[in-house]
């Protein structure tokens, strides 16, 4: 039981696990605001056009009632949490990209026997199982300078 809680807690406090709740809590909080913002502001608003709260506008259609009003609003909400998580995705993208820029990968080179691309560093083409020649050494590549 002792290594089992021991477990647990090495798993609950690691850096990802605590993040992910971080992140839970604050996005119900942030859900919890966007709802007032559509529920309390956004509705009213739209309701001066409709003379009512849009958010109790419905249709009764053979006995069943249809609350598109609610319905929209929960769109509304949708949206805007779509719009926020879009924007926030973005700028940790782009700070995440100027903290460390990411290095561009290496070219691969063909196999000279089937023409597949290959690791630069392979010395088997996994393609056709061809033994490779050693590749050019970066040194060899450049022309010997006359003094």
């Amino acid at each position: 039981m002792k290594k089992f809680i021991k477990e647990f807690s090495e798993f609950a406090l690691k850096g990802n696990v605590v993040n992910l709740a971080v992140g839970i809590i604050i996005g119900a909080s942030f859900q919890a605001l966007v709802n007032s913002l559509t529920k309390d502001i956004i509705s009213p608003v739209l309701g001066l056009f409709t003379s009512k709260n849009f958010d109790t506008l419905y249709v009764d259609f053979f006995g069943v009632t249809i609350s598109y009003g609610a319905f929209i609003t929960n769109l509304i909400n949708f949206f805007i949490m779509a719009f926020v998580i879009f924007v926030l995705v973005k700028l940790i993208n782009k700070a995440g990209e100027q903290i460390s820029p990411s290095q561009p990968k290496p070219e691969p080179r063909k196999c000279p026997y089937c023409i597949q691309e290959i690791d630069k560093t392979a010395t088997r083409c996994h393609h056709c199982t061809s033994v490779l020649p050693e590749p050019a050494s970066e040194s060899a590549e450049e022309p010997a300078k006359a003094i």
